[in-house]
């Protein structure tokens, strides 16, 4: 009789327990990491001006910012990607910003665009991440392709020039 109660409990244990976890989602929800910048949060990056950015980035970055100061042709980019960002469809990513200013210091306002950043040969599409703040957009398309080490050629050198038949 004992036995019986105890199966009792344990068989309606068992059900609520599996039941209660299959109802509430399927399972644990992702928490993504808050970035950071420095100390600031992305949030408050959006919002400060680019002399409070300037003395929050590295030394060569702080000099071309406060210093000298951005010319026309980097305000003419950050216009056409908030332009291009204010054009989006809710929920897609903004058009493709082609440019040729690989010395272009990414700034927070840039976070989230499409920018096409010339290599010499073809515009290559980047995708602005919180990460690459403080980052010159050069840094993300390669102007060159990547020695793929193999067997030396024909004439690399005297000891390569016998090649077996078989």
């Amino acid at each position: 009789f004992f036995f019986f109660f105890f199966f009792l409990f344990f068989f309606f244990f068992f059900f609520f327990f599996f039941f209660s976890n299959m109802s509430s989602g399927g399972g644990k929800k992702r928490t993504f990491k808050k970035f950071y910048y420095r100390g600031v949060d992305l949030d408050s990056l959006m919002e400060i001006s680019t002399e409070e950015f300037g003395n929050l980035v590295d030394a060569r970055a702080r000099r071309r910012l406060i210093k000298r100061g951005l010319t026309r042709k980097y305000y003419a980019l950050n216009n056409k990607l908030r332009k291009a960002k204010k054009e989006a469809v809710q929920g897609e990513k903004p058009a493709v910003v082609r440019t040729h200013l690989r010395d272009a210091i990414v700034v927070p306002e840039m976070v989230g665009s499409q920018v096409g950043v010339y290599n010499g040969v073809t515009f290559n599409a980047v995708e602005i991440k919180p990460e690459m703040i403080g980052h010159y957009l050069g840094e993300f398309s390669i102007t060159y392709k990547p020695v793929r080490h193999g067997r030396p050629g024909i004439g690399a050198t005297n000891s390569s020039r016998f090649i077996p038949l078989k």
